[in-house]
């Protein structure tokens, strides 16, 4: 087994401290990697206090991690010790469904294995990026540029490829007007993403202290949802609103705001559920749809385009110490965007 040096948190009421467990040793498939930054995600927080569902404690967080490869397997072909590498969300799935087929791993019929909080397939818990190595099958792990600022790319793991995976799919693009709900983690990436595919996106915000950070990202429009009068004069004028918010809000009166056929793409995850009239729906033919992560071949893709187009995170680089404190801030919105761990400080 391999050492390794974490923050978990033992319960839900606890907040995280330091833990030591140990590892998997590297199989004829498995790549290890030496931690060197894990992006810290809003769901990281839900899942340590429970707002989802029931954790698997201790805990450790964290699955948008990037560091260099320092053990490879037997089999191994893809990647070499020094390579730049990358783990999001998951490290596991069947990989003989249809959805797997289909590079859909997200969506595995058997149900894939999250990188934290849950079993791997032997029924072994797995834990996450707060940590300094981790080991996972070839399969699961990204490629990274040496081209880009590696703490920048971590949250591109999940913050980057969430908002990514449903602009591909829904083909946002060039013609099409995109309103971004929320300006944090994932909402700073949609803004990117749109502008970066050629649409004209509007962001959708309760805080007028940052209109000024939506135009620096590339924003075109930006849009009080406090004001009244700004609110009515965008009614029916968006082709496709991408919810980035993670707090209870008014389906209702975003639906107000798409065209007739337009379609409202929900990825944040408010912990209860959110109310929706039939007639929002009906009266201008309009869609609620949800998206989560995308596979690991559009990982790897949207890893690809970043290094193209020279597309990272706006982030917050923090050490271990300060992380409790982090998590009060994220909740606060105080961070633009996204906190990234430096694992030196473990």
């Amino acid at each position: 087994m391999i050492p390794a040096k974490s923050y978990a948190a033992q319960s839900p009421t606890a907040d995280l401290a330091p833990w030591e467990f140990e590892r998997r040793e590297v199989g004829p498939h498995d790549v290890q990697i030496e931690i060197a930054y894990c992006g810290v995600c809003h769901s990281d927080y839900h899942q340590i206090k429970n707002d989802w569902f029931p954790g698997l404690f201790p805990m450790v967080p964290g699955h948008e991690i990037v560091g260099r490869i320092t053990k490879v397997g037997d089999h191994i072909k893809k990647f070499k010790t020094g390579d730049l590498a990358g783990v999001g969300c998951l490290v596991d799935s069947c990989q003989v469904c249809a959805n797997c087929q289909d590079d859909l791993e997200q969506y595995c019929l058997e149900g894939n294995t999250q990188t934290y909080n849950n079993l791997d397939r032997s029924g072994v818990p797995t834990y996450g990026g707060y940590s300094n190595t981790i080991v996972v099958r070839e399969e699961f792990v990204l490629h990274v540029s040496e081209k880009l600022d590696l703490a920048a790319v971590a949250p591109l793991l999940c913050a980057g490829i969430t908002t990514y995976s449903p602009l591909r799919y829904w083909k946002v693009g060039k013609g099409h007007k995109l309103a971004v709900l929320g300006l944090g983690g994932l909402g700073h990436m949609a803004v990117k993403w749109g502008v970066a595919f050629g649409a004209e996106v509007t962001v959708l915000s309760t805080s007028p202290d940052k209109a000024e950070a939506a135009k620096a990202l590339g924003a075109h429009h930006f849009v009080i949802t406090k004001d009244e009068a700004q609110v009515e004069a965008v009614k029916g004028s968006f082709d496709f609103i991408l919810d980035t918010v993670s707090a209870q809000h008014d389906l209702g009166l975003y639906l107000s705001l798409l065209k007739t056929n337009g379609t409202h793409i929900i990825v944040g995850a408010p912990p209860k559920p959110l109310d929706l009239a039939a007639f929002a729906l009906i009266i201008g033919r309009k869609s609620v749809v949800g998206s989560s992560i995308g596979g690991i071949a559009e990982t790897q893709e949207m890893l690809d385009f970043c290094a193209e187009h020279n597309i990272v995170s706006d982030i917050e680089l923090i050490d271990f110490k300060d992380i409790n404190a982090a998590y009060e801030r994220m909740l606060k919105g105080d961070v633009r965007y996204r906190f990234v761990l430096d694992i030196a400080t473990l």
